[in-house]
């Protein structure tokens, strides 16, 4: 079998994420039955969003120095457990000599097999600026439905002051408001579009038809691997 890379660090609960559903949607009996899996939890990576927003560094150095790294330490191909980072990394590639799987364009192709016609993206402030998902959607003839201008902070908020903060009691109030807002407007199934929200919606125990990105990439990443996934 293929060993899988993984850039983590953006942020650490997210890869952790990422490597959970790998293990858990892979069909073993044994330990020797799994993919043999390389994390490089890289928390010198600078925020995605900041940068895209204009107010930080680019975070293209690092992701190459992990890329790099993994590489080197003997990953066949390389996955990135942030959707953000998927922006920076056609500056990444030219500089390994492995594949990289997209979480974005592996989402949009799932949203196609499953016949969706009209998405919401919940996604970062970041995401939602850089339009990937938007492109990738678009691609499968997928139209898409994002919170209203005044509602992205709500999104963001979540995010950061939830789960990045390790919030166990962040108030999701205005969050299921916007979620509402957005079935209003069309949208029939939610892309969890930013790493940190399939594990919000655990934890915090919202209700509703999302799509897992995380979840997606995982299961890409097992067959490409060449093990079974379960189910």
């Amino acid at each position: 079998m293929k060993t899988i890379g993984i850039i983590g660090g953006m942020g650490p609960l997210a890869a952790a994420d990422l490597f959970k559903k790998i293990i858990l949607k892979t069909d073993a009996k044994t330990d020797q039955d799994h993919i043999r899996i390389l994390i490089d939890n890289n928390t010198n990576i600078p925020d995605r969003t900041a940068c895209i927003k204009g107010m930080g560094p680019s975070p293209v150095d690092e992701l190459i120095k992990s890329a790099k790294l993994l590489e080197n330490a003997g990953a066949d191909f390389i996955i990135v457990s942030c959707n953000t980072a998927h922006y920076f990394m056609p500056e990444v590639t030219p500089h390994i000599g492995i594949p990289f799987m997209s979480m974005i364009d592996e989402t949009a192709k799932a949203c196609k097999r499953m016949g969706t016609d009209c998405v919401g993206l919940l996604a970062s402030e970041g995401t939602s600026a850089s339009g990937i998902y938007c492109d990738a959607l678009a691609h499968q003839y997928i139209d898409m439905v994002e919170p209203e201008p005044d509602d992205l902070h709500v999104v963001h908020e979540i995010i950061y002051d939830g789960i990045k903060a390790g919030n166990t009691s962040f108030d999701t109030t205005e969050f299921r408001r916007v979620l509402k807002n957005m079935q209003e407007r069309g949208a029939k199934q939610f892309i969890l579009g930013c790493t940190e929200l399939p594990i919000a919606v655990e934890m915090f125990g919202i209700e509703g038809n999302f799509i897992d990105p995380t979840e997606i990439l995982a299961i890409k990443a097992i067959e490409f691997a060449g093990a079974k996934v379960i189910g």
